[in-house]
């Protein structure tokens, strides 16, 4: 394997970076990490300017704009009910999205490629905590199987472009993330944007009490998009292997934990109340980050300044 900076490379701040999903919860704060950091040669394009399933549309890019690398953090994603209703959509486009991108990426000359995955990959009843080696080791979760199959051809896709080609494409899975361009939406956010949601609407109206499912056991991790961003960097400076590789905070938090922390956060005076005759769902779920952390990153963002930042970020930007 060699030492963590074995393969190091410095990534030239004036090197042409396509971030393909530069508008959703990742692509946006790997943009805002790369800005900062002094990169000045970013490619976004949006939906209405790239079509990422039209692969002629996809092909005539590379081949007119011929970027240096890539991060491809374009996907369709959504919630249990989305994923129940649309199955044909979350593997169809997916896989549409990370084809183009990936075949594209390696004929034009693309120097590297960063593809990012999910937690959901993994299998239903994989050991905790999570280690990447648990991938294909048994059946997904049946909910978001379609997405999940997806993304694990995502992988797969980069591995196998590797070994023939020895092209260097690269996988990253980030655990449950928040922040900034979250999506807030009453119906079919996650847990930590739907509580921040339903904590500043009680607080507005000013209701007595909130009441939250279950009991507030399940264990759950949580990482700040920007942390993510930055492991992003970090990886496309760092690693060159054929494996994936997990991205998380390797730090768990009840849900309960949670509910206090983000009630306390937004300032909600009333009661927290548990309705313990609903499901909790899965009782843990953490990802193992150690060969992350092996290569010579760990987060900064602890979960208080993070929920702080995106409850910020909420009351700016989220129409009430």
């Amino acid at each position: 394997m060699g030492g963590p900076n074995a393969d190091s490379i410095t990534l030239d701040r004036s090197a042409k970076i396509f971030v393909a999903g530069h508008r959703g919860l990742v692509g946006s704060a790997i943009v805002r990490k790369l800005h900062q950091l002094g990169f000045t040669n970013l490619l976004l394009r949006s939906h209405s300017e790239l079509d990422l399933t039209c692969q002629s549309a996809v092909d005539a890019f590379f081949a007119a704009e011929k970027p240096q690398f890539v991060v491809l953090a374009a996907a369709k994603v959504g919630g249990i009910h989305a994923n129940n209703t649309y199955p044909a959509d979350f593997i169809a486009i997916n896989l549409q999205i990370q084809t183009n991108v990936i075949d594209s990426a390696y004929r034009h000359g693309v120097k590297k490629l960063l593809f990012l995955g999910s937690s959901c990959i993994y299998p239903k009843f994989a050991p905790q905590p999570i280690p990447e080696d648990a991938l294909l080791t048994g059946p997904l979760e049946p909910t978001n199987e379609w997405y999940a199959v997806a993304k694990i051809a995502g992988i797969k896709m980069c591995q196998a472009y590797r070994i023939q080609y020895n092209w260097d494409a690269i996988s990253a899975m980030p655990t449950n993330l928040y922040g900034p361009n979250d999506n807030f939406h009453p119906e079919n956010s996650h847990v930590l944007p739907a509580l921040m949601r339903r904590f500043h609407e009680a607080k507005v109206s000013g209701a007595k009490e909130v009441v939250v499912w279950g009991t507030g056991s399940p264990l759950r991790e949580f990482l700040h998009v920007d942390d993510l961003a930055s492991a992003v960097v970090y990886l496309l400076e760092n690693y060159s292997g054929l494996g994936h590789v997990n991205v998380g905070s390797g730090k768990e938090v009840t849900i309960k934990e949670l509910a206090e922390l983000v009630k306390e956060v937004v300032g909600f005076e009333g009661e927290l109340v548990w309705d313990s005759s609903k499901p909790d769902g899965t009782p843990r779920k953490l990802m193992d980050s150690s060969k992350l952390a092996g290569l010579g990153w760990i987060p900064k963002i602890s979960l208080r300044d993070g929920l702080a930042d995106t409850y910020k970020w909420y009351v700016e930007n989220v129409k009430q």
